[in-house]
């Protein structure tokens, strides 16, 4: 039961009842709105339901057992007898305020509405249309489980349970949204999570006050972690399980949004979103060998623009021996126009590419990459050192776990090859520093986005440098504040 005012309270009067959901349900005005008028032991009932939302078999057994019902038998008290004996279903509530009863009709719940009793009776017999629990596109591996999270909420709490079979593993309901009545999930395990923690992201989600979430999760993240300004992500987003599971028992805490494949894990620094699943799936060695390389990927992919257009316009700046990194020839373009062009050519690729049917993409790779990328070298439109150094900055790109971080270095790229371009090694100097600066002043909640680098902890940041094997012990962060730490 709520704990609000009643503002509706369930009458004695069974036509209320019924009026005052048949008018505010719109019975009449929406086709799957379904009313069901029924007569069984000498009373009238009435179901209420949406179409497509509930289980037919459910509903047809339980009717056909109603039907068998006689009045004597409902005797002294309808609606207990109703719950506890002629009623055989695991989700049966019941409720007093005629509000919470069209939520929850809105909701997928059937209400049953009884002549003679003062609260109608709700039973959770819905079910939603769901997509298979595949491997995520973003998020694959060479080995692994290859189930991944879907758009409805119980099978994604499901999955999780069935990793982390802990006793105090939390997953607290809440709803979000004036209109749409999103169904929300705070999921932590109580013995390891920081009550600190637990309570911040449940203060900020209640306090959001808004009709709906279009977005899902996304409108979720801009909501409690706000700075619309920043483009790194205060958030790391997941579809996998394990990953999942891997992070509650390290002391976060999920969030989970009907509607969304996708887990929010909060909080994150900037080394959660340079994870991956792969690196577990090997041997320790090879796993430190593939986080190596791809940190050296991602800080390619960052800085070797900006950098080889300051050695390619400043030759003064490299030695005798390393005059090969410069031009012999700088085109028909400006090197940092070609640079422009070809940067907004790859996000216009990147963006055709989601829209193009996959039986398509290869061949728009092909167009873009022999027939665009060719020409414009033969003509003379760019140079053959600008595509190279634009093919190993994608990679780099490509290369980072999360798409929302690899988004932000790109636009931090841009911002430092423009800066460069403009004030030369003093742009490029200043950029960096502004660039750190912002980092050094991100926090995801109370925790430094920097951490363990700033402020520095040693063994933290060795874990974070290296894959370390598993499992000698549970080694939590510690800037997480988890209850039993090394246990």
């Amino acid at each position: 039961m709520s704990d609000k005012e009643i503002i509706h309270p369930v009458s004695e009067s069974f036509e209320k009842n019924i009026d005052f959901l048949h008018e505010e349900l719109g019975v009449e005005k929406s086709f799957d709105v379904i009313q069901l008028d029924l007569e069984y032991a000498g009373r009238k009932m009435a179901m209420f339901l949406i179409d497509g939302f509930v289980k037919d078999d459910i509903l047809h057994y339980l009717m056909k057992l109603l039907s068998r019902l006689e009045p004597d038998q409902l005797e002294p008290d309808p609606l207990e007898k109703l719950m506890k004996v002629h009623i055989p279903y695991v989700e049966i509530d019941r409720q007093k305020d005629l509000d919470i009863v069209m939520d929850l009709v809105l909701a997928g719940p059937t209400a049953l509405v009884v002549e003679g009793m003062s609260e109608i009776i709700m039973i959770d017999a819905r079910t939603y249309p769901v997509r298979g629990p595949q491997e995520p596109d973003l998020e694959r591996v060479t080995r692994g489980a290859r189930d991944g999270f879907v758009e409805t909420i119980i099978f994604n709490t499901s999955l999780t349970r069935r990793r982390v079979r802990d006793k105090t593993l939390r997953m607290e309901y809440m709803q979000v949204g004036r209109r749409s009545k999103t169904d929300i999930c705070i999921s932590y395990i109580e013995d390891i999570a920081d009550p600190e923690i637990v309570k911040k992201i449940k203060d900020s989600v209640s306090k959001i006050d808004t009709d709906g979430l279009p977005m899902g999760e996304k409108t979720i993240e801009e909501f409690i972690c706000g700075r619309p300004l920043n483009p790194y992500p205060l958030v790391r987003y997941t579809e996998r399980p394990d990953t999942a599971a891997i992070h509650l028992y390290e002391g976060h805490v999920l969030i989970y949004v009907d509607g969304s494949p996708s887990v929010l894990i909060t909080p994150t620094t900037f080394w959660h979103h340079l994870q991956h699943a792969e690196e577990y799936r090997q041997k320790p060695v090879v796993g430190a060998y593939m986080r190596l390389v791809r940190f050296i990927a991602v800080w390619i992919g960052i800085f070797i623009l900006p950098l080889w257009y300051l050695f390619a316009t400043n030759p003064r700046l490299l030695g005798s021996n390393m005059q090969f990194i410069g031009v012999d020839e700088s085109g028909t373009l400006p090197l940092f126009l070609q640079f422009i062009m070809i940067e907004l050519g790859l996000d216009i690729l990147r963006m055709a590419t989601i829209h193009t049917p996959s039986a398509l993409a290869t061949a728009l790779g092909l167009v873009s990459a022999i027939l665009i990328g060719q020409v414009a070298v033969e003509v003379g439109l760019f140079i053959n050192e600008v595509i190279l150094y634009l093919a190993l900055a994608a990679m780099g790109t490509f290369a980072t776990p999360s798409y929302e971080l690899s988004l932000a270095n790109r636009l931090f790229r841009l911002a430092l090859l423009c800066l460069t371009a403009v004030f030369g090694v003093s742009g490029f100097v200043v950029g960096f520093t502004l660039w750190m600066f912002l980092l050094v002043r991100t926090k995801s909640f109370h925790i430094p986005y920097l951490w363990p680098f700033i402020p520095f902890s040693y063994r933290a940041f060795r874990d974070v440098i290296f894959r370390s094997p598993m499992p000698i012990k549970n080694r939590r962060p510690t800037v997480l504040h988890p209850k039993d730490p090394d246990r």
